[in-house]
């Protein structure tokens, strides 16, 4: 029996791009932006940062997304200057003035302008453009790139078949060794034949027609395959493999909610995210973030910025149940600066959640450097007593303190907290902490089930641990540790798996990680905001509110209750309560919890529920007084004009009603039923006259 991977968190997946983004045809584009994606940087431009020019709407996105193209391949952002975009247009230039020659295009659309502008300047040209027995040809020598896609070194050959033209690609499959000799009258199909005679000519030009790759073994003197996929996907690929187009991606989907100066700036990160339970069966997500770099600003002898975070979490059909926000404030002395300006920093919070699917969107910001970085997740929380068994969280260490029991922190669990590495990634003198959670246990499995723990490597176990679950809390936390000495560096899985009475695997979960070469690794310091104790009403408020926008009012109102009832001075958790007490009709209730805030505290923000109650209840006088009082504190409003024309019109005050629409349409005039009540008003007087 194939057992089942049930896990509270589906996983971390970055979206894909927007649905609703178009994909405009290039010769849509303005002029401008037509030349530089078919001209400009046609031979340096991804397929996927390609893909969402196109998706892009207007000219303020297009030149967004070409401040951030050049970015992403600053070889120096310390400085003002952008070597490679300054390095990549002297090439064109170079191109057209060198290459082509004759050609209306211009040399960069040549062959030797394409490979001359992605691969640069070569280390060494040999010429053969006088010999009467080959047709002209030229050899340029590459050695050293600094990619991983190419080979250390390699050739690109040029020539001029039929004497006449300009230079074009040789390959020496596609073309083959015939193809440079102007009286070969052999066998067409026989390269050897072509290739002895060019050994007769020069043997380097014999060597390059069948293989561009120095030391290359051809076998049987039959052109070389690895060649043509050196010149075919190798070189055109090499221009943008270096480049983490990421940020085109993250562009696209950040482009309308942040500001301008961050979005050229995207900076990659590195993420986690998990979903516990706590005692009381709440769920709860963890997250951490590890952006690629930290920038502070440096004042004196002080280095500081400041982090704002954005987190949104939403329903199937993209409508948001939760959303917060958080600002953290960071400033170290030089001696704590010094201590931890090689490090990452990662950022961790958790927040509860109520049960459902959801993706989870979370947009970080550094003030002081304009940078962002962001995570995507997709989330599965499903009912508490559901049979269930968490991703292992890996850590590099674990602090165990009886006083964590009380606290809700970031990847704290019960007692233990684990200080995980979101990259999995360990030495041998690390001790991996492990941490997973089996919740919703069955009574056959806690008669006699067991979870096993084991380290896979290349298939198979190296350490395994069980543990009996007779007897277990719900959720169980299952909780390991591994010294990692002498175990061999390479790639491993952290498997856990529950095993019914008869040894029959229910559910398994598993992690993979990998043990460095390395001695010892940078371990990122932490930073997060205190969150209040397990037992605070902050987080029946919070679960109230997704319940609300989640569409049950039911649940909505029980938990919005309970956080007000355990806190009644506090006007937002009473504000909140108010909103859903409004929804069920309940306007006695309303006035029950609104009115001393009003009354006694004089917070007007009570005002606008107190009068649609009172308006509900056909109190409209009385509405009236309590909008006005709105208004008078908040400033227009036309939800609450609007209700104070209706008011008047039910007292009889018609004067009233119309000076109240006809404001609200100074300020909004597409309010097309209060154009029409205004209309049926006027009629009205008109007919009293």
């Amino acid at each position: 029996m194939r057992p089942r991977t049930a896990a509270v968190l589906a996983g971390v997946l970055l979206f894909a791009l927007p649905a609703a983004a178009q994909k405009a045809a290039v010769k849509d584009l303005p002029p401008r932006y037509r030349d530089w994606l078919q001209e400009e940087v046609v031979y340096i431009i991804s397929p996927k940062e390609k893909a969402v020019f196109l998706q892009l709407s207007n000219d303020r996105e297009r030149e967004m997304f070409i401040e951030a193209f050049w970015k992403a391949r600053d070889t120096d952002p310390s400085t003002p200057q952008n070597e490679a975009k300054d390095e990549h247009y002297r090439r064109i230039k170079y191109a057209n003035d060198n290459f082509g020659r004759g050609l209306a295009a211009g040399g960069w659309r040549s062959d030797r302008g394409r490979i001359y502008i992605t691969l640069g300047e070569p280390k060494q040209i040999e010429k053969y453009e006088n010999l009467s027995d080959v047709y002209p040809m030229l050899i340029w020598f590459y050695s050293g790139l600094a990619t991983t896609s190419l080979p250390s070194s390699f050739n690109i050959v040029f020539f001029k078949p039929n004497d006449a033209g300009d230079y074009i690609l040789y390959s020496p499959m596609k073309d083959g060794p015939q193809k440079l000799l102007p009286f070969y009258s052999g066998d067409q199909t026989s390269y050897i034949d072509a290739y002895r005679q060019l050994m007769q000519i020069e043997p380097l030009i014999a060597q390059v027609s069948l293989t561009l790759i120095p030391n290359e073994y051809v076998m049987g003197s039959t052109p070389s395959v690895s060649s043509d996929i050196l010149i075919g996907q190798k070189i055109p690929q090499s221009a943008y493999d270096a480049v983490r187009s990421a940020y085109a991606d993250k562009l696209l989907r950040y482009k309308d909610v942040i500001e301008v100066e961050y979005t050229a700036n995207y900076i990659d990160s590195d993420a986690l995210v998990q979903v516990t339970r706590d005692g009381a069966g709440r769920a709860f997500v963890h997250y951490l973030l590890e952006p690629g770099r930290l920038s502070l600003e440096r004042v004196g002898d002080l280095f500081r910025t400041t982090f704002e975070i954005n987190g949104i979490v939403s329903d199937a059909a993209g409508k948001p149940v939760y959303q917060f926000d958080r600002t953290i404030p960071i400033e170290l002395q030089g001696d704590q600066f010094l201590k931890i300006k090689d490090r990452k920093v990662s950022v961790q919070d958790a927040f509860p959640l109520i049960d459902g699917d959801y993706k989870f969107s979370l947009l970080w910001k550094n003030t002081v450097s304009k940078e962002f970085s962001s995570i995507e997740a997709s989330l599965t929380i499903p009912p508490a007593r559901t049979l269930t068994l968490s991703p292992p969280v890996l850590g590099n260490r674990t602090v165990r303190n009886p006083a964590f029991a009380g606290q809700i922190k970031p990847f704290t669990f019960g007692q233990v907290q684990i200080v995980p590495s979101p990259r999995n990634d360990f030495v041998l003198a690390d001790t991996l902490s492990l941490y997973s959670e089996l919740g919703g246990l069955t009574p056959a499995l806690r008669e006699g089930g067991r979870v096993r723990v084991a380290l896979v490597r290349g298939g198979q176990p190296v350490v395994e641990r069980s543990q009996d679950l007779r007897g277990a809390a719900d959720p169980f936390r299952i909780t390991e540790e591994f010294p990692l000495a002498g175990f061999p560096p390479d790639y491993y899985a952290a498997e856990v798996t529950v095993l019914d009475a008869a040894g029959a695997a229910v559910l398994s979960s598993k992690s993979d990680f990998y043990i460095s070469l390395a001695t010892a690794l940078p371990r990122a310091w932490i930073i997060y905001q205190p969150l209040p104790a397990a037992g605070d009403p902050a987080y029946p408020h919070i679960l109230g509110l997704q319940q609300f926008q989640a569409g049950d009012a039911a649940k909505a109102r029980a938990l919005l209750e309970a956080a007000y009832r355990r806190a009644p001075e506090s006007a937002p958790f009473a504000l909140d309560y108010c909103r859903v007490l409004l929804a069920a009709k309940d306007y006695d209730g309303v006035r029950s919890v609104a009115l001393p805030f009003y009354r006694d505290k004089q917070n007007f923000e009570f005002a606008q529920f107190l009068g649609e109650s009172a308006q509900a209840l056909g109190r409209y006088a009385e509405a009236v007084g309590y909008y006005k009082d709105y208004l008078t504190s908040f400033g227009t409003n036309l939800v609450v004009l609007n209700a104070i024309g209706d008011c008047y019109v039910k007292t009889g005050d018609l004067a009233g009603a119309l000076t109240a629409w006809k404001k609200s349409l100074e300020l909004n005039p597409a309010q097309e039923e209060v154009k029409k009540k205004l209309a049926d008003l006027q009629d009205r007087m008109k007919e009293k006259k």
